[in-house]
This record gives C-alpha cells, structure tokens and sequence, in this order.
C-alpha cells in the first residue's frame, strides 16, 4: 500500500446539521478519498473523480465542503503548529492534484 497523499486526523466532520465525528480522519490514497470516525470505520468514500470538494465563502479559514456521492460533507481540520499551511488548502490541493494523475 502506498503513502496516502493526504492524511488528516482530528477533522470535525459533520453531515450538515449532524456532526458525525470530532475526531475522525480524512484520507486521499490510492485514488480514492475516505471520510473516517476516530477508530478507523469507514463514514464515506469514493474515487476522486467522483468527489467534488471546494471551500465555501461563510465557512472558517479550516473548513472545506466535498460532496461524496450525493452526499454534502463539512470538514473543519485544525491547523497544527505554526507556520504551516492550512490543511483545508492542502486536502483540496492533494484532490486536484489525484484527479490530474488520474486522468
């Protein structure tokens, strides 16, 4: 198995009005993107191609939208430590650029 081209832990995913986990993780590996609960079980995923993701104009600088097979999802990642990049920048960066090898 590959290194993942994105990996994100403590993400705050929430389908919309319900938060669905605090503490779970999103994965860009292999093509595929996946939404995880904090012990590892499968919320969501999908190929990249099918994954539309962008950040919307009233969310914080630390939350993206995807939409993974008709379904809308809110990602809030914390940025860690200072000096880096946001991580809602790179998870939609690490998207763009899968879908470009993929295609």
């Amino acid at each position: 198995m590959a290194e993942p081209e994105f990996s994100a832990t403590g993400v705050r995913i929430d389908r919309w009005a319900r938060s669905l986990t605090r503490a779970g993780q999103v994965v860009v590996q292999d093509g595929r993107v996946a939404l995880l609960t904090s012990y590892g079980r499968e919320i969501d995923s999908a190929p990249v191609g099918a994954v539309s993701a962008g950040r919307p104009w009233f969310a914080g600088a630390d939350a993206a939208v995807a939409r993974f097979n008709g379904t809308r999802y809110r990602l809030t990642m914390e940025q860690r430590g200072p000096g880096r990049e946001r991580p809602s920048r790179r998870f939609l960066e690490a998207l763009h650029s899968a879908g470009a090898r993929l295609s």
